[in-house]
C-alpha cells in the first residue's frame, strides 16, 4: 500500500474566466469534480489536499481538475507530493499525530 498525499492549487489568471479578481466560480467547479470523485481530499483556503493511493490516481486528479478550466486561457497550478509507502489515511492520520504530541486538539 502507499499513501500519496498532493497538495495543490490550480485556478485561472487569465480575464476570461475570472469574475474580477475572484476566481471562486472556476475553483468551485475543480472542487465539484473532486468531490464527486470520492477520492479523499481537504480544501484550505490556499488549495486542495487528496490522498491518492498511486501517483497515476494523484495525476488523474490532476487531470480532471484541468478538465474543468481547460476552456480558460491560461490556468495557474502548484503542485507539492508526499509519498509514502505502507501507510494510508494519512489526511487524518498526520494530524492526528501532531494532536497527540500537544496533547490537544489543533484547529483543522
Amino acid at each position: 500500500m502507499t499513501s500519496v498525499l498532493l497538495e495543490f492549487s490550480m485556478f485561472p489568471t487569465s480575464d476570461d474566466c475570472r469574475d474580477g479578481a475572484s476566481v471562486s466560480k472556476q475553483v468551485s467547479k475543480v472542487i465539484d469534480a473532486i468531490d464527486k470523485s470520492g477520492v479523499p481530499y481537504q480544501l484550505t483556503p490556499m488549495g486542495t489536499v487528496i490522498e491518492a493511493s498511486s501517483m497515476k490516481e494523484a495525476l488523474d486528479v490532476i487531470e480532471l481538475a484541468y478538465k474543468q478550466l481547460e476552456g480558460c486561457e491560461r490556468v495557474y497550478s502548484s503542485l507539492k507530493f508526499d509519498i509514502r509507502k505502507n501507510c494510508e489515511n494519512r489526511l487524518k492520520t498526520k494530524i492526528e499525530s501532531i494532536e497527540k504530541v500537544l496533547n490537544r486538539e489543533v484547529n483543522h
